[in-house]
């Protein structure tokens, strides 16, 4: 989350200058002039406040945990499995039945 657009994008949501931000949140306009520029960051507490002050509230939702990639490693030790499978599939006698031995399923 970017905290400088963050405070920005609610308080122009709310038509708020950063002077009655600031006078609505306790602080002055120059903390919200430094906020929205990123050169300060707000602790959380006081960016709830802020956000308060416009209207809108700091939420936090889980997000589902990214999917892990295998290493190199990983990924060439599959790789060999598959291929023994696939040669020992490879080794195994085929006989094809030249008639089907389970009943046709018919059409109700």
């Amino acid at each position: 989350m970017d905290v400088a657009t963050t405070v920005r994008r609610a308080r122009e949501r709310a038509g708020l200058t950063q002077a009655e931000l600031a006078r609505r949140a306790g602080t002055s306009q120059a903390t919200i002039s430094a906020y929205e520029g990123g050169s300060k960051t707000p602790a959380v507490a006081t960016l709830a406040r802020l956000l308060a002050a416009t209207g809108s509230r700091l939420t936090v939702e889980p997000v589902p945990a990214p999917a892990a990639e295998p290493s190199l490693a990983e990924l060439s030790r599959r790789a060999r499995t598959l291929l023994d499978v696939l040669e020992l599939a490879e080794t195994l006698p085929a006989r094809h039945e030249p008639e089907l031995r389970f009943p046709r399923l018919r059409a109700a």
